[in-house]
């Protein structure tokens, strides 16, 4: 298979998934700042110019990181990163929903691509300004659902590598993680996969999580 990814993006929860599955495959990075996303021959792969993009085995491209997520779950099932209950898997697909809809796609997309939002920069500061509310309230939401258990469906599932990409990005930016979500997120840091893809993606993973283990928040 093939995964095309930007480092540090969604596309690193895609990347963990098929560390923790041991799937051997192929990574692509694609340059979103020089619009390689846009050049012919990887729209002629992804037409939405969006990623990640995973192209399997029979030649066909999914995209989307929910549902890239989903179908490692299910057609890896002796790995178990997905329920085999119909109210788990129903949650599972809440969150990741919500996730990759709302804290992503309403919340970080505002502070990371505030010139998407609002055509005057004069603008900027009150767009990302709701970004940031947004994620918050993101954040607050998962952590009532989150509670004390380890993970999202209580065991490890596909659905906590799309959680740690967002909690990453709070890492990065200096917004704060309620109580569960940090103790999530360095639960996510230990994992060897996540060690082994963060290194990949050219991170220092010492320097990740040092707020969010001392004061059960994250901090660039």
């Amino acid at each position: 298979m093939k995964l095309y990814m930007t480092p540090g993006s969604c596309s690193t929860a895609i990347h963990i998934i098929l560390e923790e599955l041991e799937e051997v495959f192929e990574a692509y990075v694609v340059n979103l700042p020089a619009g390689d996303h846009f050049r012919p021959d990887y729209v002629a792969i992804n037409p939405k110019s969006t990623i990640p993009t995973l192209v399997r085995r029979d030649g066909t491209s999914l995209t989307e990181v929910t549902a890239i997520a989903y179908w490692l779950g299910r057609t890896h099932p002796r790995a178990g990163l997905w329920p085999d209950d119909v109210e788990s898997e129903s949650r599972l697909v809440e969150a990741m929903a919500y996730i990759a809809g709302t804290i992503h796609g309403q919340g970080f997309a505002r502070i990371f691509a505030t010139n998407t939002f609002a055509r005057n920069p004069a603008d900027y500061d009150s767009v990302r300004e709701l970004g940031r509310d947004i994620v918050a309230k993101g954040f607050a939401i998962l952590n009532e659902a989150i509670g004390t258990r380890a993970y999202l469906a209580a065991e490890y599932s596909v659905a906590d590598p799309i959680l740690f990409y967002v909690a990453f990005w709070a890492d990065k930016t200096g917004i704060a993680l309620p109580e569960h979500l940090a103790a999530h997120y360095m639960r996510m840091l230990a994992r060897p996969a996540v060690q082994r893809v963060l290194r990949e993606e050219g991170y220092n993973t010492a320097s990740l999580g040092k707020s969010s283990g001392r004061e059960g928040r994250a901090g660039g």
